[in-house]
């Protein structure tokens, strides 16, 4: 298998800023912890799933205030976001990485998804090889990973963001460009209260 660069996309889990929509079941601060928590989750799927290096691209950017405290895996190379939108900071991800000397294929993946793990991870990479991209959408009609083996700006540009359309609308953009997706299985993610049932048992967010 082809190493790919495993991209993850998360805000600091500071109080106030960090999983806000959980706040009325958590408050400010249990909702930052379970941030906290779903990054390591993230970072450590990522590694575990072997499928090549990882990046967390984070905002705000590497060494701001925000991120002191947060212990982060020193074979995690650490980029900036960027300003702009959901889909300018992945485009902008996608074509760095993209572009670079021997291409590699890239993963974007979230940080709201403990469902989301090294082997599903290991088995988007895999099949970016037969594919031109590979897409993990998750019941609220989002996704949680997407891959990509080239640039592809037009996945990303005016998305309607935060809705139930926002998976259906990926895979439509694609298939209109002839591109090969692979579809790999319906996860749940955490964003509102109730998804909070979907949190493993070991997790004990106070």
């Amino acid at each position: 298998m082809k190493p790919v660069r495993i991209v993850v996309l998360a805000k600091a889990p500071v109080p106030g800023g960090a999983k806000t929509r959980l706040i009325p079941a958590l408050g400010a601060e249990g909702a930052a912890r379970l941030a906290h928590r779903l990054l390591d989750h993230a970072l450590d799927a990522a590694g575990a799933s072997s499928a090549g290096p990882v990046e967390l691209c984070m905002t705000p950017p590497p060494g701001d205030a925000a991120w002191t405290g947060v212990d982060l895996p020193a074979a995690v190379a650490l980029t900036d976001q960027g300003e702009g939108d959901l889909g300018a900071r992945m485009a902008r991800a996608v074509h760095r990485v993209t572009r670079e000397p021997g291409g590699p294929p890239v993963l974007l993946m979230g940080t709201d998804c403990p469902a989301l793990t090294a082997p599903v991870i290991r088995e988007a990479a895999r099949q970016l090889a037969p594919h031109d991209a590979v897409l993990v959408p998750v019941a609220d009609g989002g996704y949680v990973l997407l891959g990509l083996r080239a640039d592809c700006p037009k996945v990303f540009a005016a998305m309607p963001w935060s809705t139930a359309a926002v998976a259906g609308e990926t895979l439509r953009r694609l298939a209109a460009q002839g591109l090969r997706v692979w579809r790999g299985p319906l996860l749940h993610d955490i964003d509102e209260p109730e998804d909070l049932l979907q949190l493993p048992p070991s997790w004990k967010i106070k």
